[in-house]
């Protein structure tokens, strides 16, 4: 490697170690911090625990109810990561594919949604219509809410839509496929790589999500999802805040997410391209 190269990749090498430290400090003193006691948290004076207290995941386990509240996490990342992969994905084919009236105005309601957040304001509306259809004491009430903000990854998966050829469409055509068949047997499984990183992120979300599972499992406390439960952890007996329970179910959390990433990394980098031989 000649100097020149060497003076030229060193600024960079030195800006992403300190952006990767950056990212990685609060997880390390978070991970650290899971197996103090809590006067040393309190204190701060150390930054490695004294004494390692690796019964604070064991009591963050069974005080939280973690398998329960894991269940209903997963219950709600699943189906809100599978309905959003496929309503956002046949929208995409049908918005990218058809010519119909009133499809810029569909393009700019998805939009709208995409930049302008309105958070809280329309919580009561939705659970104002949750209640009509039922659903107030339902997880599926959450799940349809998720789905229904799938704006971001309509606008993913459309932007992998226009490196597939519509060549494909009209041979498959000429093949015997129709518009719905040739959807599901040649566009979907191209559509691997975007689907992967979108039900990554929507997954996450949806894993995160605190505000509406709480809402809903105010007279259902068995609904409740892992940050709703997490949230609980910091009072204990007494209302005496015990944050290191909080840390270590924290870290737990964190690892349904992991395996989730490992299994979609692949795909972040994909694109769609070959899928017509000249």
């Amino acid at each position: 490697m000649t100097i020149r190269k060497l003076l030229v990749r060193t600024p960079v090498w030195i800006l992403l170690i300190i952006t990767a430290g950056l990212m990685l400090f609060p997880i390390v003193i978070a991970l650290l911090g899971s197996f103090k006691t809590n006067l040393e948290l309190t204190t701060g004076a150390t930054v490695f625990p004294i004494k390692w207290q690796f019964q604070n995941y064991v009591e963050a386990w069974n005080k939280a109810d973690f398998s329960g509240f894991t269940f209903n996490s997963v219950y709600v990342a699943v189906f809100t990561t599978i309905g959003t992969l496929l309503v956002a994905a046949m929208a995409a084919y049908a918005v990218d594919r058809v010519a119909f009236r009133g499809k810029k105005l569909f393009i700019f309601l998805q939009s709208f949604t995409l930049f302008i957040s309105i958070g809280a304001v329309v919580l009561k509306p939705q659970f104002n219509l949750m209640v009509a259809i039922g659903l107030q004491k339902s997880l599926w009430g959450v799940i349809i809410i998720l789905i229904s903000a799938h704006a971001t990854a309509f606008f993913m998966i459309i932007g992998f839509f226009r490196g597939i050829p519509k060549d494909l469409d009209e041979a498959a055509l000429i093949d015997g496929c129709n518009f719905y068949s040739t959807f599901w047997r040649i566009i979907l499984p191209l559509l691997r790589p975007a689907l992967a990183v979108v039900a990554l992120f929507t997954f996450r979300n949806a894993w995160n999500e605190y505000i509406l599972p709480l809402v809903f499992s105010l007279s259902r406390p068995d609904l409740q999802t892992l940050p709703v439960g997490l949230a609980n952890l910091r009072y204990g007996a007494g209302a005496a805040v015990e944050n290191q329970l909080m840390l270590a179910g924290a870290c737990i959390s964190i690892l349904p997410m992991l395996i989730v990433y490992i299994f979609a990394n692949r795909s972040f980098m994909q694109v769609t391209a070959g899928s017509v031989k000249g």
